[in-house]
Order: structure tokens, then sequence, then C-alpha cells
């Protein structure tokens, strides 16, 4: 059976441009992680203080210790890449 004109295209482009727009967001992420380690506790946001259950007291945040900030995940990654290979090359 032939193929139509409206369905036959040509998906090289589209793969080589998905895989461009995918390489420039993780590095682009990388390089965030990189400058800025940190962000803001999600469960304080960034405060480090946390609302008790009954009345108005504050107690501190256990997720990020009081700081109101927490290490990236991807900084997670990359600090647990570079003690990889800290841990390798140290023989």
């Amino acid at each position: 059976m032939p193929t139509l004109a409206a369905t036959a295209t040509d998906n090289a482009a589209a793969t080589g441009l998905l895989f461009l727009a995918l390489t420039v967001l993780t590095l682009s992420y990388l390089a965030a992680c990189w400058l800025w380690p940190f962000v803001a506790c999600r469960r304080c946001s960034g405060t480090g203080k946390r609302r008790a259950l009954i009345g108005r007291a504050f107690g501190i945040c256990r997720r990020c210790d009081g700081t109101g900030r927490q290490l990236r995940p991807g900084r997670r990654a990359l600090n647990y890449l570079r003690t990889l290979h800290s841990k390798d090359t140290n023989r």
C-alpha cells in the first residue's frame, strides 16, 4: 500500500531536535546544581520552622534541621558520583 504524502514524514529531524533539547535541558540543570546547590525546604518553605499541630507553637523543621535549605537531588547525585570517584582513585 503506498504511503500518502501527508503521512510520510522525516523522523530523523524530529529525533535530532528532541535529543538536542534534552541535552540542553540536562546540561542547564547540572549547571544550576553546580551554581546553586541548595533550594528552599519544601516542608517549611525555607523558614526553618514548623508549626505545631495544636496551638501557635513553632519548632525546628526536622527535614532541614532549621536551616531552611536542602540539597537539590541533582547535586546529591553529583556528590555521590564524586565520592565514588575519589574512593576509586585513592586506592
